[in-house]
């Protein structure tokens, strides 16, 4: 009887604040792509107001990118550098800061630079949660943070315009709906620096158990990590097969989801008919799905792995398997003409493409030493986020010359197809010497 109530007080006292902070960070993440969001659902009265053409659409929505594609790299350094809690809180009050701004523009081009601002800021949320990952989980959590992480991108993905275009509906301007969003987000930075530390050691609300937890799996990692040597040039990454497959695989999942969070809406508006209310609800459907299945394949990949299979055999069955389902369901909705079929393999597609997406985030983690994690994770999202300029324009292409969507599906599995083969270029036993 004593001993068990020492085991229960033992217990008790063994806190659970690193998944807090992931938490925290599946929250930011989910506002950073409701921010994201925000433009496409105002864009229809934005462009009425401002008399933009289709073009100038375009380029004001692809602008976002051409700044958070080019901070990803210095992001990863200033993470490693600067330690990540300063980087996610700064970041975040700056992102809330210009989707505030975005209101007062007057004029297309005002509006533009207020995007490009956003790119700006936003860049950091991966980089600093991959070196979150790297310094508060252990080597069997890192995949379950990672999904957390990554999650909130289908999570506001589907949230973001219902929760926009109700803004809109309430207040009745789209100006009002962005300050609203951006002092939400403010007030959210400022919640990451009350809550977030560098180390587990600095967090006041942490216990000696989990301190002492995180810190001996930490030591034995440490162990088996390799000498670096100081400084050199990040260039070295890409002397390894393993980044080039990890680049890649993640440039697969973008080019697809990216893909997908564009044109989804209207696909199955023009060759589905939905309308208005049922194009919201299966969007909404679609991409918590991928919500789901990303979760889920992260705790799968971690208790598969803490029961003693190697890390090869676990991530690499795994986004195999992931690829494939996504080519499987991808084929069958260029053939299908249900639309409640379509939903529900576009359903399936989402819930194996976010599991994958969970499986890449993991990956810098256990490449990389903790001192550069931060580095490794910009690099992977600056190579993966190239996806984000190309896919739309050329799906757009595509659409524009044949006049059907079928082609742009046939590009999607082949897509997935490429990412077994670039899997299999990763060793995700071996920590990099750099």
């Amino acid at each position: 009887m004593n001993v068990s109530s020492s085991s229960s007080v033992q217990a008790a006292k063994m806190t659970n604040v690193r998944w807090k902070i992931f938490l925290l960070l599946l929250t930011l993440v989910s506002i950073n792509y409701i921010d994201r969001a925000a433009l496409s659902v105002a864009m229809p009265a934005i462009s009425q107001e401002f008399s933009l053409t289709p073009e100038r659409q375009g380029l004001i929505l692809s602008s976002f990118f051409w700044t958070y594609l080019f901070m990803q790299v210095p992001s990863g350094m200033l993470a490693d550098r600067l330690k990540p809690r300063a980087l996610i809180a700064i970041a975040t009050v700056g992102w809330g800061f210009f989707q505030a701004l975005g209101a007062l523009s007057t004029g297309w081009f005002l509006l533009l630079l207020t995007r490009l601002g956003l790119g700006v800021t936003e860049a950091p949320i991966y980089p600093g949660g991959g070196k979150l990952n790297a310094l508060w989980l252990t080597q069997n959590e890192k995949t379950r943070g990672a999904a957390l992480l990554d999650g909130g991108s289908a999570l506001g993905s589907g949230v973001g315009a219902v929760v926009v275009a109700t803004l809109m509906t309430v207040l009745g301007s789209w100006r009002a709906a962005f300050v609203v969003a951006g002092v939400g987000t403010i007030l959210c930075g400022v919640w990451a620096w009350w809550y977030i530390r560098n180390t587990p050691r600095e967090h006041p609300s942490i216990s000696d158990e989990e301190v002492a937890y995180i810190e001996r799996a930490h030591a034995e990692e440490d162990a088996n990590e390799p000498k670096v040597a100081s400084g050199g040039s990040l260039f070295r990454f890409f002397a390894y097969r393993s980044v080039w497959g990890m680049c890649l695989s993640h440039t697969c999942t973008n080019l697809i989801f990216f893909g997908l969070m564009t044109w989804l809406p209207t696909y199955l508006f023009k060759v589905h008919g939905f309308d208005l209310k049922s194009l919201g609800g299966a969007t909404f459907l679609i991409f918590f799905c991928g919500f789901v299945g990303e979760v889920l394949g992260g705790q799968l990949a971690d208790k598969w792995k803490a029961s003693g299979a190697g890390a090869n055999v676990v991530y690499r069955s795994m986004m195999i398997i992931g690829a494939a389902a996504v080519a499987l369901s991808m084929l069958g909705v260029a053939f299908v003409k249900s639309p409640v079929m379509v939903v529900g393999l576009l359903c399936v597609a989402l819930f194996f493409l976010r599991w994958n997406g969970g499986c890449n985030w993991a990956t810098p983690a256990m490449l990389a030493t903790r001192a550069r994690a931060g580095t490794l994770n910009g690099i992977m999202n600056f190579v993966g986020n190239i996806a984000g300029i190309f896919v739309p324009i050329f799906i757009g292409f595509i659409v524009q010359t044949t006049g059907s969507y079928f082609l742009a599906l046939m590009f999607f599995v082949a897509v997935a197809a490429f990412q077994v083969l670039s899997v299999l270029n990763i060793n995700y036993q071996r920590k990099l010497p750099v």
